[in-house]
């Protein structure tokens, strides 16, 4: 587990804000999938699956992060 300097659990502080903001919650995740989804099948894209691929991902893992800097 990851505890801050005030004890505060930064999971359970990841759960809550993402439960109380269900939108915000399905577009990192959807973000998520879609860059996933477009690495797996970069054969049947076009041009540069990786490139948009890894956006897509960075893009959802950059929504988990930015939790984290809400108080």
């Amino acid at each position: 587990m990851i505890i801050d300097g005030e004890g505060v659990n930064e999971m359970k502080k990841l759960e809550t804000y993402l439960a109380k903001h269900v939108y915000y919650n399905s577009a990192i995740h959807v973000l998520a999938g879609i860059g996933i989804g477009i690495l797996i099948t970069y054969p049947l894209i076009g041009a540069h699956p990786v490139r948009w691929g890894l956006l897509f991902l960075a893009a959802g893992v950059l929504g988990h992060l930015w939790v984290y800097s809400q108080k």
